[in-house]
């Protein structure tokens, strides 16, 4: 389905309306998380170019691949120039040469952060016409809640991305650091653009949390042929990575247990052959 079918002002007024889809520069998900603390619309008042020379903005909010977070329909009312270095966009800095006066429109506004939008974006530019795309935003899913970061799953349920969990790590999110420093065990990082397998063990000081810290600094954890991916493709590319557990112990648990079951993982599934495992 169509979202314009849910909320009908997008398809009456589609040659009025511009698309921003939010993304972030460095971090994909840097508006995501500035929606979760409530500053989204300070987040997209600040831009470099006169983006939004219509009279209403369809904001949607990357989520992950090919899913796109509603959040809302805006009244552009003002343009303001901003020559010098803003702090806007829920704390992040950038150099800001406009500040847009919007307001949040009542329509759709219920569905903000709850609905899911479909959308295979395969070009560049975040700033397009909505009726050149109204037909291509389909209904992924409508939520019972508007979507939060997620709280940690439980161990079995472990499937982030790596951009997440850097948020996560960066923030040094209670809930999470807790659960990651006091077990040991053997986790999984997939990479989501060719399939391939990494399997790696997290033992010591705070296991899963000081391991994955590891990562979230350099993009490789100072594996030898992820590093070479990563060296090669900028650490942009471990975006495409993926953390789950595959297996914990007690943080008691010898290390060279440990290691044992890693290499375990390794041979069930073949990650020396096919994946990013070296030995």
């Amino acid at each position: 389905m169509e979202i314009s079918k849910i909320i009908p002002f997008l398809e009456e007024n589609q040659s009025k309306i511009k698309i921003h889809f939010a993304i972030g520069v460095d971090n994909q998900l840097e508006p995501l998380y500035a929606f979760f603390e409530g500053k989204f619309k300070e987040w997209q008042a600040g831009q470099t170019r006169r983006n939004f020379e219509r009279d209403y903005i369809l904001s949607i909010i990357y989520m992950a691949k090919d899913e796109w977070l509603f959040a809302g329909i805006y009244k552009r009312i003002n343009t303001y120039e901003y020559p010098e270095k803003s702090h806007l966009r829920g704390g992040f800095s950038h150099d800001i040469k406009y500040i847009y006066e919007t307001k949040l429109l009542e329509h759709g506004k219920e569905l903000i952060g709850k609905l899911v939008i479909k959308f295979n974006k395969n070009f560049r530019a975040s700033y397009v016409n909505l009726e050149n795309y109204v037909s291509k935003l389909k209904l992924c899913e409508i939520k019972r809640e508007i979507y939060k970061v997620v709280s940690f799953p439980g161990y079995a349920k472990v499937d982030i991305q790596f951009d997440l969990l850097k948020e996560i790590i960066n923030c040094s999110d209670y809930g999470w650091k807790t659960a990651l420093s006091n077990v040991k065990g053997v986790y999984l990082i997939t990479d989501k653009s060719n399939g391939k397998l990494y399997i790696g063990s997290a033992y010591g000081s705070n296991a899963f949390w000081q391991r994955w810290t590891e990562y979230v600094n350099n993009g490789h954890g100072n594996n030898k042929l992820l590093k070479e991916v990563i060296n090669k493709n900028g650490i942009s590319y471990s975006s495409n990575f993926t953390f789950s557990i595959l297996e914990i112990c007690n943080i008691n648990s010898m290390d060279d247990e440990i290691i044992g079951k890693e290499s375990f993982w390794k041979d069930r599934l073949l990650t020396r052959k096919f994946g990013y495992n070296e030995n």
